[in-house]
């Protein structure tokens, strides 16, 4: 590996551990997701999956099923940067789980050209349609 190839895989292990961290902010019992957008070496903002704002913060129902309503971490972080004064155009998202198709359309529309994921998702939907979409996806094991 070259070196400026060693240091941008060292950097993309460190924001995905971020991330790893930042989904610790979920209430959610099931599974905690966290995601991170950085452009130009800047974290320009940040998500987990959880209700939306002013829900109770219950993410599963009785029967431990998601509540429909929850929001992924990566909807969070693009919906975020969107009110914001930022830009995600060219940027890279780090995300703990492979996207679902679902968020795999919102990081096409946002203008995120790479994704970084550490936990490899039962589906492939979401990263064949960013493949598709000619967005660089990445799997990095952070345990490694």
């Amino acid at each position: 590996m070259c070196e400026k190839t060693e240091k941008q895989y060292e950097l993309d292990k460190r924001y995905l551990r971020m991330a790893a961290v930042w989904a610790e902010n979920s209430y959610c019992k099931r599974r905690q997701v966290g995601a991170l957008i950085v452009k130009d070496q800047m974290i320009i903002s940040d998500g987990y999956n959880g209700t939306p704002a002013g829900f109770e913060n219950i993410c599963e129902d009785e029967n431990n099923v998601t509540k429909p309503y929850v929001l992924h971490a990566e909807a969070n972080a693009i919906t975020k940067v969107a009110a914001s004064s930022n830009s995600s155009k060219g940027a890279t998202i780090y995300v703990t789980s492979a996207p679902c198709i679902e968020c795999a359309k919102l990081i096409i529309q946002s203008g995120i050209k790479r994704v970084v994921y550490s936990e490899k998702y039962r589906m492939e939907d979401g990263c064949n349609l960013l493949h598709r979409a000619g967005i660089s996806i990445e799997y990095i094991d952070i345990n490694e």
